[in-house]
């Protein structure tokens, strides 16, 4: 840790959770790529826009520990921190804590960089590099 963080709001909703009342595991997965599509934006880079210009980021590994369950109408928030930026793919670790800190689930995460017609690793654009390790 100690890289800059990227900090995305989430609500628990009621479509969330499972027939228990907790957020569906799966869930915990969209949190995540909603946090991850949030700091992107905030980079200044749309994704239907990259796409256009022929490029698509793709999960390619995720590792995830489901430490305490999160329920119906809980606020938290997803922290992200890139750990590791390389020619064509980013590793993330993500975290959905409370206000207190206390962590409900955390990911290590890699996307990887493809081409959109051939989904082929390409390089990531130097910009959007800069923009990524400047928000978070």
């Amino acid at each position: 840790m100690g890289n800059p963080t990227f900090r995305w709001p989430v609500r628990v909703y009621y479509s969330d959770t499972d027939a228990g009342g907790v957020v569906y595991h799966a869930n915990y997965l969209n949190f995540f790529e909603h946090a991850r599509t949030e700091m992107l934006r905030q980079a200044g880079f749309e994704q239907d826009q990259l796409m256009a210009q022929n490029l698509v980021f793709a999960l390619r590994q995720v590792v995830m520990d489901f430490i305490r369950p999160a329920r119906f109408n809980q606020m938290l928030e997803v922290i992200t921190e890139i750990t590791q930026l390389g020619g064509a793919s980013l590793q993330f670790e993500q975290r959905l804590v409370d206000a207190q800190g206390e962590v409900f689930c955390q990911a290590q995460i890699k996307i990887g960089c493809l081409s959109a017609d051939q989904f082929r690793p390409i390089r990531i654009p130097q910009a959007i590099k800069q923009e990524l390790a400047r928000v978070g």
